[in-house]
């Protein structure tokens, strides 16, 4: 039992370890508090299993357990859209590590008996040294698994997010004011004129999602279009919406690995939304891969969110576990190496990050919109989690913590000829 003597109240422990203070009214169930009394926001640590997450899992992990399980409660923004706690929390809340003999004072003041870590919320993925059942890091039995995860969720959950487009990549607003399937319209043509389709080519889209790449090339450009996801939800509900636009003769989603396409030749390939899934490692053999299922002339957009550096670090604990298993971020100066080292001659590049938190913010709002159906679909839980999630991600893109890149490359034919015009043609 820890003594009066010794005891540390939690306001006091969260005192220690933000020096700067907090932005927003904080209060436990032992009756401490901290923080501005009058905040519209307030964050309510309700019970000693919430300590004891915070505790045995300290950063971001630890917080998001607690609030998932329902032992940290948030109050003042809405669950699907605490966009205004993730700004306060990553941009004015700074964390410090304090010394030995600190921790150990604040852990004895807590109690010893809050260092046993609960049970993780059943909406968590298994740490990453968990998941070798499931094979070695991104074979194809552990990234089926991992793309199972994060698209096998609902497909009418998706719908509500993502909206008409079910697009789960970031859009291009062509305008302030233009609307979320505005947007996602205009980045699925700049990917098309970036690859000057033409009626007729073949077209392959790797991590195709629910299709909406290969539907708009077909239907706007004529193209006979392939695309391949490792989601069967997804595939599913790409070939039902394939079959009611009246695309079959020219549009198909296979449910398949893109390393097991066999046809070759493709006037152009495109991967939105795929590179952070196969391992900055894999980069060799998934450029070279692509290399060889084009034809010389062809082109390839890689379109992926990346980092503002090169450095390469695991993503955090909160995406790892309950986002995007085994995902990998890096800067576009590696893409673009590898991209080149494999072969490919880098015609242009560009950054859309801010198009990104846009993005995010119609998704949250979006979610907003159809709260109660997605709570009665996936559980209170999993929203949740996607709140935090879109949030959070919004406030990385505006703060450059990540960004989104378009690399488009080209196959050199036997006379190094790019049948690239002298001047871009998708801008006009």
């Amino acid at each position: 039992m820890t003594t009066l003597e010794t005891r540390v109240s939690i306001a006091e422990a969260l005192t220690t370890v933000t020096p700067d203070g907090l932005p927003f009214r904080f209060t436990a169930y032992d009756g401490s508090a901290t923080g501005p009394e009058d905040s519209q926001i307030h964050m309510h640590l309700a019970s000693e299993r919430g300590l004891s997450y915070v505790l045995t899992a300290p950063g971001d992990l630890g917080l998001v357990r607690a609030y998932v399980m329902g032992d940290l409660e948030i109050t003042g923004v809405h669950p699907g859209n605490p966009y205004a706690l993730m700004q306060m929390m990553l941009n004015q809340v700074h964390f410090r590590r304090p010394a030995p003999a600190e921790a150990l004072r604040i852990v004895r003041g807590l109690g010893w008996s809050h260092l046993k870590p609960p049970p993780p919320p059943p909406q968590e993925h298994l740490p990453r040294w968990r998941r070798t059942f499931e094979g070695l890091r991104h074979s194809r039995t552990r990234d089926k698994a991992a793309i199972h995860h994060h698209y096998d969720v609902s497909n009418r959950f998706y719908e509500w997010i993502l909206g008409p487009s079910m697009t789960y990549t970031c859009a291009v607003y062509p305008s302030l004011d233009a609307t979320l399937e505005e947007a996602q319209y205009e980045k699925y043509d700049l990917v098309a004129r970036k690859l000057d389709l033409r009626p007729g080519q073949r077209l392959l889209d790797v991590g195709c999602g629910w299709g909406g790449m290969v539907r708009h090339a077909a239907r706007e450009y004529g193209v006979q279009a392939l695309g391949v996801t490792l989601s069967a939800s997804q595939a599913e509900w790409a070939t039902d919406a394939i079959k009611r636009e009246g695309l079959e003769d020219r549009a198909e989603v296979r449910f398949l690995d893109y390393r097991d396409v066999a046809e070759r030749d493709f006037d152009a390939i495109s991967s939105i939304g795929l590179t952070e899934h196969i391992g900055v490692r894999n980069y060799p053999a998934y450029f070279g891969f692509l290399l060889d299922r084009l034809k010389p002339g062809g082109r390839l957009l890689n379109h992926s969110i990346t980092r503002p550096d090169n450095r390469y670090r695991p993503v955090g604990a909160f995406i790892d576990r309950y986002i995007f298993p085994d995902g990998e971020l890096i800067g576009s100066g590696r893409i673009i190496s590898e991209a080149q080292d494999a072969g490919f001659e880098v015609r242009h590049e560009e950054n859309l990050r801010e198009h990104y938190a846009l993005t995010l913010a119609a998704w949250s709002d979006n979610l907003v919109h159809h709260w109660d159906d997605a709570v009665a679909e996936v559980g209170h839980p999993t929203a949740k989690i996607w709140g935090l999630y879109l949030a959070a991600c919004r406030v990385g893109f505006e703060r450059n913590t990540t960004q989104l890149h378009q690399i488009l490359a080209t196959k050199l034919d036997d006379n190094a000829n790019a049948h690239f015009p002298l001047r871009p043609t998708w801008l006009s």
